[in-house]
């Protein structure tokens, strides 16, 4: 069956900014002057004929030069972004509010001033039309307060602030979809896992299968699943997670026991997109950071210090999940009865994905690794599960391991084995049970 799955929406398209404002322009262009030289012909202002016309005719070719300067410069910078932090991050800048705003005021005041020229000495009145003039004026006036704004805006492509935008949409999913540990929520969530499981001793009633080209599942309806299930007494257990690309053939859902479900129903209740959102995804947040990290660890930039920046909002989202219960694929109807499961990344996944890559790439940059340290040890403090906080310690000798065997000499490897919030910030000794750890070459005892 041709593949009929909901596209993801997050707002009104884009496009249809600048498109509304050049409507509402063209509309009032046709009228407002017809009315103002209907019942306020009275009213002129007091400028001459030639200077309105030249006036007039400056602010409309200076708002076409203008626009293509703004959108040129903007394009480039988002060019610029792209090469140096993520290509992923393109899409989320591109489609800034403030750019397709922007664009359509402009182009208001470009229209609305060739039709105020339209109407200037109308059959030769000498007349210049009062309110007309001013529109224009307020429009001017709004458009080089947007231009500001919009280079303003520009300075969010530092790398501060992209590393923050991208930690502030982890840190926003992250409350929304994992209740705290501490709370009734938290403590009687049950792992995706053992209600596959337990559903899966049910019959299997239907199978949904995917087709079409390859997408991007960017979340799931859950309350309409939930709603569908419990309908037919069945359980939903889907087989694809939130970021899972979508190819040919692929098992979508699984349901069991009641009966079968409408079909596109259920398709409408998974939406897709051509690439990953922040929605419903926590790990996508990491991923973006992880990339800007081990980018700038790549021999063509060889920045350390943008990868220390990444571990500091990488960090902050992981003492986050770690109070989280992060068992969030299950979830029930009003009367307490499990109707959808899916997959959920768990601790482990998080940690492998946030520090993982960045470990192997930057094995050789003493900053680093100091950096990376101090996040694994933060985090041993931070959680309080057991079994997280072991597999904290186990990922800290893994870590160990890394600088034991990287290519940094002896020296070197004991200055890695120290804690460094700034990576090669402070001069401090790490606890000498730690660095004993890993016994080093030809070192008796630990020395920073």
């Amino acid at each position: 069956m041709r593949n009929t799955l909901k596209e993801y929406r997050q707002d009104l398209p884009l496009w249809s900014i600048p498109m509304l404002y050049v409507c509402v322009t063209v509309v009032c262009a046709f009228v407002l002057p017809r009315l103002e030289y209907a019942y306020l012909a009275a009213f002129s202002h007091s400028m001459s004929v030639s200077s309105a016309l030249a006036t007039l005719s400056g602010i409309a070719s200076g708002m076409l030069a203008l626009t293509g300067i703004v959108f040129a410069l903007a394009f480039v910078m988002v060019q610029f972004s792209a090469v140096a932090y993520s290509p992923r991050l393109v899409a989320w800048f591109g489609r800034d509010p403030m750019l397709f705003h922007s664009l359509g005021l402009f182009t208001a005041t470009f229209l609305y001033a060739i039709a105020t020229l339209a109407w200037t000495d109308r059959g030769g009145n000498g007349k210049v039309p009062l309110f007309s003039v001013l529109l224009v004026t307020v429009l001017l006036i709004a458009s080089m307060i947007v231009f500001a704004r919009l280079v303003s805006r520009l300075s969010e492509l530092q790398i501060g602030n992209v590393l923050h935008f991208v930690g502030q949409k982890g840190r926003e999913v992250i409350r929304v979809m994992f209740p705290l540990l501490d709370t009734a929520a938290g403590i009687a969530s049950q792992s995706w896992n053992d209600a596959a499981v337990q559903a899966r001793q049910r019959p299997v009633t239907q199978t949904l299968r995917y087709s079409g080209e390859p997408w991007t599942v960017a979340r799931f309806d859950i309350n309409a699943l939930v709603q569908q299930a419990r309908a037919t007494d069945a359980v939903i257990v889907m087989e694809c997670a939130v970021g899972d690309a979508l190819t040919e053939d692929t098992v979508l859902l699984r349901v069991y026991g009641g009966r079968p479900l409408p079909e596109a129903a259920l398709r409408q209740a998974i939406e897709v997109a051509r690439e990953r959102t922040f929605e419903q995804d926590p790990k996508y947040p990491l991923r973006l950071l992880v990339d800007i990290a081990i980018k700038a660890l790549s021999p063509a930039i060889n920045d350390p210090t943008t990868a220390v920046q990444a571990i500091d909002q990488i960090e902050d989202l992981l003492r986050r999940l770690g109070r989280r219960a992060l068992d969030a694929g299950c979830v029930s109807d009003e009367q307490g009865a499990i109707r959808l499961v899916f997959p959920t990344p768990t601790w482990e996944d998080y940690l492998t994905l946030a520090f993982d890559e960045i470990r192997q790439y930057g094995a050789d940059s003493v900053q680093v690794m100091r950096r990376l340290r101090s996040a694994v040890l933060g985090l041993a403090d931070s959680v309080t599960d057991g079994e997280r906080k072991e597999l904290v310690q186990r990922y800290l000798q893994h870590l160990n391991l890394a600088v034991e065997h990287s290519d940094l000499d002896a020296e070197d490897r004991l200055m890695a084995l120290q804690e460094d919030r700034q990576g090669l910030g402070l001069s401090r000794r790490q606890a000498e049970t730690s660095i004993r750890a890993v016994p080093l070459p030809g070192a008796d005892s630990p020395s920073s």
